[in-house]
């Protein structure tokens, strides 16, 4: 089978979320990150070059197209053309109540930069977070620059999209922490191995409305205390210190 035309132009269009909502599918490129995500997703194209598949004998996938990298750029967006891309279907992923509860789950208010939101996931995998909710306004998930950010943690971490604020209502007997300029001291406070950690916008950290339902209010102090300093943290950069720390109090 030959890379068609036609099959170029139905892969990149998985760059526009629209062509993605419509299709159900998800584009990932590169070797390693196709490897990662071939077990964890269904996947209806694999394009890849013969290096690849024999690295790879029991890759599954609904149709297999092979090509030398040269073609491949045709249909990559990526600079570098990549060993192999992948057309995968987006999982359905439900939000379990009971598993929200007695887990610790990242609750993201508005990030709006793929390559934030793609750290951020590869923070969750790494801390063992295996669920976390996004506002409705926040960046997609399946947007290609995310998924190539998460290097293969899209597989194992399970990413909603929900109204965070009915979400937080729904789920008010589950500890609640947010990331303020105004918080108490992380580092002095008592956390729970359990609760849903809030981290906010770019720009504007968590919005008022947000704000509001957050039963605890933390904050990361510089070092030294009064030095001058930079602003506020990036939120990827931040939500690692803020897991870390959660995870350093049940070791």
């Amino acid at each position: 089978m030959t890379l068609s035309k036609n099959k170029i132009r139905a892969i990149t269009a998985l760059s526009k979320k629209k062509e993605r909502d419509e299709a159900g599918l998800f584009l990932a490129e590169g070797g390693k990150l196709v490897s990662d995500l071939l077990p964890a997703f269904h996947c209806r194209t694999l394009v890849c070059t013969s290096s690849f598949m024999e690295e790879h004998p029991h890759t599954k996938a609904e149709e297999t197209i092979l090509a030398e990298k040269e073609e491949i750029a045709k249909a990559s967006l990526l600079q570098s053309p990549p060993s192999a891309l992948a057309v995968f279907e987006k999982p359905r992923h439900a939000i379990d109540k009971g598993r929200i509860a007695k887990h610790l789950t990242l609750a993201l208010d508005t990030i709006q930069d793929p390559g934030n939101l793609g750290t951020i996931i590869r923070v969750a995998d790494w801390f063992g977070i295996e669920d976390i909710i996004c506002s409705l306004e926040t960046a997609d998930v399946y947007n290609p620059k995310v998924v190539q950010a998460t290097m293969g943690a899209i597989a194992r971490v399970r990413v909603h999209y929900a109204e965070l604020d009915r979400f937080l209502q729904e789920n008010e007997e589950v500890p609640t922490y947010g990331t303020f300029l105004d918080g108490k001291n992380i580092y002095e406070q008592e956390l729970t191995p359990n609760g849903i950690i809030v981290m906010g916008n770019e720009g504007n950290g968590i919005s008022d409305k947000i704000g509001k339902l957050i039963q605890r209010r933390l904050f990361i102090p510089n070092y030294p205390t009064g030095r001058a300093t930079s602003e506020s943290l990036n939120v990827a950069m931040a939500t690692g210190i803020v897991c870390s720390e959660f995870r350093r109090r049940v070791l």
